[in-house]
């Protein structure tokens, strides 16, 4: 069976190729034009996407993008970690500025609950650690953890006062020895934690689902589905630069475990990656820019992180990390973002292998020993002096653009589906392979 169109699919992946933060939210957003259904796979509020609607900014950390257009449903699937007041604050935000999430916004009940303990170990373990990840500090490790240790909470319990009650008494005993004898911190008041959750929950019962269920109904519906993921694939607990990673499965097979549908139900994966490579936190970085052409880059595409603020760090377009994320995904084809950042230079590089002692080696590699070792080899292209943000086709783009692409196309086997040359939404245009 030939792969299907974007246009002829009914369940969509969309997710980053690269170290994240590759303009997902804008990608999902003129996507979400086309589909009844959002779902949000994996991944906490240490990720965000910022789309541009309208003229207004507008930042979301847990709930699916593609909300801003009315009348869709927006899933947050068994495979994120929630902060329930982090959730309850932003649907209070998007509620104000005329954005339905009374009745748009689910959440499956087997989702797990992010606790305050969750958030002070995160920030425990960093600081006292020989060995910095650069973690959000947001509790999503620690959660994760906790689910995988069979102990975590879950949205089910969060609504059941007992099952609510019983697990908190539970994981206090270790939190609270751990945080007291190994960080030197105060312990966590059972009596006060029950209560501030017990009123979270209350507010979000009515929002809990069986997510699993509500995606089949959808499908025999016939409705279409967008499966939304954060971070990227270098970020993947399993496949990207580890340890310097997310705690979840970031590619496209997290997209199945993350909400409860099976392989054979996705028809199709949009990879996004940026023109130029970004990556935040530490960790390695083969075509890291030097400082100059960092700050620069970092300037001209705003490259400061949605959820944190904090400055990402830029390089060139890498086709190995690209070229492996395709083929790990199973990308049909992919969306580039931000090609106007790159407007204006005299000289594009894309990295096309890497050098490693005297072996040129064109595969990623899966340690980070031999990642480090590895010297970016560079292709370098003509610049384009035109500007690509008024462009509504391929072939208004400045003929060295349209060449770039190309390349980028030849270099990782698969079709450039939709290009985005700026923040706002229209500021994008599918090409002929969608």
């Amino acid at each position: 069976m030939m792969p299907m169109t974007p246009s002829e699919a009914k369940n969509i992946v969309v997710l980053g190729v690269q170290w994240g933060d590759e303009g997902k939210g804008k990608i999902i957003d003129v996507l979400s034009e086309e589909v009844d259904v959002l779902v949000r796979y994996q991944g906490g509020n240490n990720a965000g996407h910022t789309v541009i609607a309208k003229g207004e900014e507008f930042v979301f950390h847990l709930i699916p993008s593609g909300l801003l257009r009315p009348g869709r449903v927006g899933l947050l699937g068994n495979g994120v970690v929630i902060d329930p007041a982090v959730l309850i604050e932003e649907m209070q935000l998007l509620e104000a500025r005329g954005i339905n999430t009374v009745d748009a916004v689910k959440i499956s009940d087997q989702a797990h609950v992010i606790f305050p303990y969750h958030k002070r170990l995160d920030l425990a373990r960093e600081a006292s650690g020989d060995r910095r990840i650069g973690t959000t500090g947001r509790g999503i490790g620690p959660c994760y953890m906790d689910k995988v240790a069979r102990m975590g909470i879950r949205i089910g319990d969060l609504i059941q006062p007992e099952a609510l009650a019983e697990g908190l008494k539970q994981n206090l005993k270790e939190k609270n020895r751990v945080l007291e004898t190994s960080y030197g911190e105060k312990p966590i008041n059972f009596d006060e934690l029950f209560a501030e959750y017990s009123e979270y929950a209350k507010v979000l019962a009515p929002h809990v689902v069986n997510g699993s269920l509500l995606l089949r109904e959808a499908m025999d519906a016939n409705k279409k589905i967008l499966f939304e993921g954060a971070q990227g694939t270098m970020l993947d607990i399993d496949f990207g630069t580890y340890p310097y990673v997310t705690s979840s499965n970031a590619t496209a097979g997290g997209a199945c475990i993350g909400s409860g549908v099976p392989p054979t139900a996705i028809d199709c994966v949009i990879g996004v990656l940026k023109a130029y490579t970004t990556r935040v936190g530490e960790g390695p970085f083969p075509t890291e820019f030097s400082e100059g052409m960092m700050e620069e880059i970092r300037t001209r595409g705003n490259e400061f992180g949605a959820t944190t603020g904090r400055p990402r760090r830029c390089g060139w377009f890498d086709a190995v990390i690209a070229k492996h994320s395709v083929w790990l995904n199973g990308c049909n084809s992919v969306a580039v973002t931000k090609l106007d950042v790159l407007d204006g230079l005299e000289s594009v590089d894309i990295c096309v292998g890497y050098r490693l002692g005297n072996e040129t080696i064109t595969h990623f590699p899966s340690d980070l020993k031999t990642l480090n070792a590895c010297q970016p080899i560079y292709e370098t292209m003509p610049g384009w002096q035109g500007a690509t943000s008024d462009a509504s086709c391929l072939e208004e783009l400045p003929p060295e653009a349209q060449t770039y692409l190309k390349r980028l196309e030849q270099l990782i086997g698969i079709p450039v589906s939709l290009i985005s040359t700026g923040s706002a939404r229209e500021q994008s245009f599918k090409t002929a392979c969608w």
